[in-house]
């Protein structure tokens, strides 16, 4: 009898990196199901419900038979609502057959690095970056190539530092703004110089990730879309988890040159086909009615990043910045870097992550995850009276470190 002794699973998926938020939640359950108060602050998700008049919305499509298969780019009323709030929010003129509506926004990158991207193509992506930009890059044959802003500047990258990581190879240029996970936000003048940089190699494309786009402290919310140089060749990607609470609903879409919205549904077609019927009825409810539900919840973020802030800055040792969107802080953890207590050594952020989460019982995410190693994200989107305590704990769980 012959003994297996290779794993069948494939080499693609056995290369594949565990999502870091994922695997930190998961790692917190199973110590809250030993007994003990774990606070989570590792997902990347509001805390608070969907408004009402969104679930309304989806009760009432319901009740109208929305329960059918939808066409695989989106329901024609929902693009044409989306089309709407990117003129009206963003200045992006689209057409309805520039939509493709997804299950959610890792879906929509998904499709797009899918669609553009052949073996060995390159793309550029700002670091700190969202856990699965790389890996979804990789899985479609891509190769990431990392331009990396530590704290002394926001975390953002310059225009100069992108000219120079183009290459021939490049396809793509991937970034978030709010970013996840270090909250920081790009201004217009940051933009418009990236912009001009991109323009001068037609075979790149940007792809920009503005899920957070509703969750901005700085006044204004600026879309690299709208610049002349790179507008024909820009996809926005956005969704409706975070600025509705609607992480459970799996909904992103995207807005595109033509071209590549048909080959992001082509692909769609092969893989999910069009998604939910009344979550999309839902959906242009949430767009198109009245927003004062999601400027509350960032009216509420902001006052906590600002208490957390206050909390951080009381730690020695920790480095935190102000960040500018989002729902996280990012902190520079460099300063404990080789300290230990008992037998723990803090070698890097996965160590200094799981001394947390076994010590302080609080699920933080290691920043080498988001290729900022000496880093951890902390999300903000939790009860003021949780967030308090697990900063408290923190701060006792560093204390111990010499």
């Amino acid at each position: 009898m012959s003994v297996v002794t290779t794993s069948p699973v494939s080499q693609t998926v056995l290369n594949m990196a565990e999502s870091a938020t994922l695997k930190m939640s998961q790692l917190g359950r199973e110590l809250r199901a030993k007994g003990h108060d774990v606070i989570s602050l590792s997902l990347g998700e509001p805390d608070f419900d969907t408004p009402d008049h969104i679930k309304e919305a989806a009760k009432k499509a319901l009740d109208e038979g929305y329960t059918k298969y939808t066409p695989v780019p989106g329901l024609l009323e929902l693009r044409e609502a989306i089309c709407t709030k990117f003129k009206r929010d963003n200045n992006l003129e689209f057409s309805p057959n520039q939509i493709v509506v997804s299950t959610g926004a890792k879906q929509s990158l998904h499709n797009l690095c899918m669609a553009l991207l052949d073996d060995g193509d390159e793309v550029v992506i700002f670091s700190p970056y969202w856990v699965t930009y790389s890996e979804i890059v990789r899985l479609a044959g891509g190769v990431p190539v990392d331009v990396f802003a530590g704290i002394e500047n926001d975390y953002k990258v310059t225009a100069e530092q992108v000219g120079a990581a183009i290459t021939p190879k490049t396809k793509m240029v991937l970034f978030s703004s709010p970013c996840n996970p270090t909250g920081s936000v790009y201004l217009e003048e940051e933009l418009a110089a990236i912009a001009e940089v991109i323009g001068k190699h037609e075979q790149v494309y940007v792809v920009a990730d503005e899920i957070y786009e509703y969750i901005n402290f700085t006044g204004k919310h600026c879309s690299i879309g709208t610049f002349d140089a790179i507008k024909e060749r820009t996809i926005t990607v956005n969704g409706f988890a975070k600025g509705f609470a609607m992480t459970g609903w799996r909904l992103g879409y995207i807005g595109a040159p033509l071209i590549v919205a048909k080959a992001c549904a082509k692909h769609q077609g092969q893989v999910t086909s069009g998604a939910n019927a009344f979550a999309q009825k839902a959906a242009i409810t949430a767009l198109l009615s009245d927003l004062t539900p999601t400027y509350k919840m960032r009216e509420q973020f902001l006052k906590r990043r600002d208490m957390v802030l206050g909390l951080l800055r009381e730690i020695p040792g920790l480095k935190v910045n102000e960040p500018e969107g989002a729902f996280y802080v990012f902190p520079d953890i460099s300063n404990f870097m080789g300290k230990k207590v008992g037998d723990t050594v803090i070698n890097n952020s996965e160590d200094f992550c799981i001394y947390m989460l076994n010590h302080a019982h609080v699920a933080l995410v290691p920043g080498g995850a988001f290729g900022a190693e000496g880093y951890f994200r902390m999300s903000y989107a939790a009860s003021e009276p949780q967030l308090r305590e697990a900063i408290a704990r923190i701060k006792k769980a560093i204390s111990k470190l010499a």
